[in-house]
């Protein structure tokens, strides 16, 4: 361990060592002897459990691996599959009547409904902008997108039909979320003019502006008739700011490539930016340096004349790594790497307790909670053994008992199928839970990938488990008193450049009893807020609550019966390769992990690793069961390569496939569909981070 430096026992890469003790531990006033020692003690405490939970997935999936191919070809019989799970100990005892205790959670996320962006932790830019997507342009955001109902925007300056139709549609919102009496918000002559129907929506005066208040988001209605557009209206209105991004995920695990100490450290360093308050990022743009950072808070007069703020910033969770990967940042007593999700647990909450312990600019949490979302957790022995990590971590930096929130994520099938027991292990510092499409179906294929071949992709959005999969996430977070204390997340809308159509399709989230919902840009949150005025949240909470059964959620997508075409065995194989290859090429050449990937059909997708989860395991499902051969799969990897390096023609920094199939990129493609049955749970990390490393190193 020579290139490491010694503390208490471990090796730890020097420059993370220097900046936990320079940026962080001091900043706290902790003793760093004492602060390592204590790190490794929690080490040599978990890392052998987390060892052996890992060991558990394994040996449970082997014994549902020979349960189905011993019975390969008989139709599922549910009781008889039930009991074979439950004498495995991979379904356990439904809890008893429960409701969770989490305390001091901040209203973005208790008893608040609105947004929820997730962004990649090492990409500084993209990281304030989510974080000042807390207010966005109602005009901005209709200008510039597909979302309004009129003729897009003729280029060369300013359009002022568009401008028009932006003007009249952001006056048709204010008519139904503050609707005044007798008139129009068309119709008024400056911001004296009208009285609202409901004069308790009026909350105060801004430096610019009225500020409202409906749903519990506000709404500023901006007069300024020295702005290009209030000189030219009618009432001097210049903009419409909604809230909207009311929280953050600050991602550290599958929208990024981090593999070694040194993308660990770039991680840690714009977290502690963000949570600081003073993280910028200097880019061109237009010929112009310009400097981000973060936004200040909204200075209100309350009609009373009292003086107030609202946050400038949405609230910030941070997304740790799962229990899987090890890292070679850090050293074990043994030479062996540290469980990263036990370095994230430790070294995100110590940069947390700055927060916490009022070391920061602005302030995140005004309750004095640490938010962590964590990801892949199989099952409630898993969730136990988060929260007695967070325990130890809370212990170790000396901070009350459940300072440290949990998000659990629900995207494994053994927590989906022992959810209401999850929820329990951390029921007193749960404040998320959530559905996930992508690796919520990868998992479903590897679980059960020995039991047949699956149907194809698109038909699972209509599938009985999947149905159920979603319904039973919010009636069993219901059910154990998550509304009013925690969200209850849906997943994300891929296509940013699609607004029109999420528009249509995303407020099905909140009739589903969805109090959040994850979004993919600044501007997607602005419009999506728009939902949360048309539909109250916790009112369509009130009347949902039936259950559905463990049956449904337990019936397997497989393909009994189907017989499909050639054609449509290569339009699933390129629709997965083309997938596949066009986000494998990015991660592993550039180390991007999140970024606006075309799909088959050329329409830009905000891609994370999931979808390499899905896809991967799918081909290699129905390589396994003879749906197609190996020489067909690469066939469409080859195929589909060539038109990924067309989608990237214009990128001066891509590294084409076709020509360099024994580069990593390809290599790695390759190895995620023909290796992807011996893959753990499915997992697309093993694959990436040794091919990515590889790639370091040339």
């Amino acid at each position: 361990m020579s290139e490491y430096v010694t503390r208490a026992g471990i090796g730890i890469d020097p420059a993370l060592a220097n900046f936990l003790e320079a940026e962080v531990l001091a900043p706290l006033g902790r003793d760093v002897d004492a602060f390592w020692q204590g790190f490794s003690d929690l080490l040599a405490e978990f890392a052998p459990r987390n060892r052996a939970l890992l060991a558990k997935r394994d040996e449970l999936q082997a014994k549902i691996d020979a349960w189905h191919v011993a019975r390969r070809g008989k139709p599922l019989d549910q009781g008889e599959y039930q009991a074979f799970l439950r004498e495995i100990g991979y379904l356990v005892p439904e809890p008893g009547e429960f409701t969770i205790g989490t305390q001091n959670v901040d209203p973005e996320i208790a008893t608040m409904a609105g947004p929820q962006l997730v962004v990649p932790v090492l990409n500084a830019r993209f990281l304030l902008n989510a974080a000042n997507a807390r207010w966005g342009s109602l005009y901005d955001a209709f200008y510039g997108t597909d979302a309004l109902d009129a003729p897009l925007a003729r280029p060369g300056g300013y359009d002022e039909d568009r401008g028009a139709a932006v003007i009249a549609r952001g006056r048709e919102f204010l008519d139904q979320a503050l609707p005044l009496v007798g008139q129009s918000w068309a119709n008024l002559a400056d911001e004296h003019d009208g009285k609202l129907q409901d004069e308790s929506q009026y909350v105060g005066k801004t430096e610019k502006g009225l500020l409202f208040k409906n749903n519990g988001l506000h709404i500023e209605v901006v007069f300024d008739r020295e702005h290009p557009v209030g000189k030219t209206d009618k009432a001097g209105i210049a903009d419409i700011l909604c809230e909207a991004a009311l929280t953050t995920i600050c991602d550290c695990e599958d929208s990024v490539a981090a593999v070694d100490a040194e993308d660990k450290l770039f991680a840690y360093t714009n977290w502690l930016g963000v949570i600081r308050g003073d993280l910028q990022e200097s880019f061109e743009k237009g010929g112009k340096t310009l400097t981000r950072a973060l936004a200040g808070d909204k200075l209100f007069t309350a009609p009373d004349g009292s003086e107030h703020s609202l946050p400038g910033r949405s609230l910030l969770f941070v997304r740790n790594v799962g229990h899987l990967m090890t890292n070679p940042a850090i050293r074990l007593a043994d030479g062996g790497e540290v469980p990263e999700g036990i370095m994230d647990a430790v070294f995100t909450s110590t940069i947390g307790a700055l927060d916490v312990e009022g070391h920061a600019k602005y302030g995140n949490s005004r309750c004095g909670s640490i938010y962590i979302v964590k990801p892949k957790m199989h099952g409630p022995e898993e969730c136990g053994f988060t929260n007695d990590l967070f325990d130890a971590v809370e212990d170790l930096l000396g901070l009350p008992r459940h300072t440290i929130k949990v998000g659990v994520m629900d995207e494994e099938r053994r927590t989906s199928a022992n959810l209401a027991a999850c929820i329990q292990a951390v029921k007193d510092r749960v404040v998320f839970i959530n559905t996930g499409f992508l690796d919520r179906t990868g998992d479903e294929i590897h679980t059960s990938m020995q039991a047949g071949p699956m149907i194809r992709k698109g038909a699972m959005k209509t599938s009985k488990w999947l149905t159920a999969y979603e319904k039973r996430n919010v009636a069993i977070g219901l059910k154990h008193g998550l509304s009013g204390r925690a969200q209850i997340g849906k997943g994300m809308w891929a296509a940013p450049d699609l607004m029109k159509q999420m528009m249509v399709e995303k407020i099905g989230h909140l009739k589903a009893g969805a109090n959040t919902a994850w979004v993919p840009s600044p501007t997607a949150a602005t419009l999506h807020a728009l939902h949360y005025h048309q539909c109250d949240v916790f009112e369509v909470q009130k009347g949902l609550g039936e259950i559905p059964p463990l049956d449904d959620l337990l019936s397997i997508p497989l393909a009994e019966g189907v017989n499909w075409s050639e054609d449509e065995l290569h339009e699933e194989l390129d629709n997965n390769a083309q997938g596949l290859l066009g986000y494998v090429v990015r991660w592993i050449d550039q180390g991007v992990g999140c970024s606006k990937v075309p799909d088959i059909n050329d329409v830009g997708l905000m891609e994370d690793r999931a979808t390499l989860r899905i896809s991967s395991q799918h081909m290699a499902n129905w390589l396994l069961h003879g749906v197609v051969t190996k020489d067909q799969v690469m066939d469409s990897l080859r195929r589909m390569a060539a038109k990924v390096d067309a989608q990237n023609a214009g990128d001066p920094l891509y590294t084409p496939l076709i020509g360099n199939e024994d580069g990593p990129a390809f290599r790695a493609a390759c190895d995620l569909v023909f290796k992807g049955v011996e893959q753990p749970s499915g997992y697309t990390e093993p694959l990436l981070h040794s091919w990515r490393l590889v790639k370091k190193a040339s």
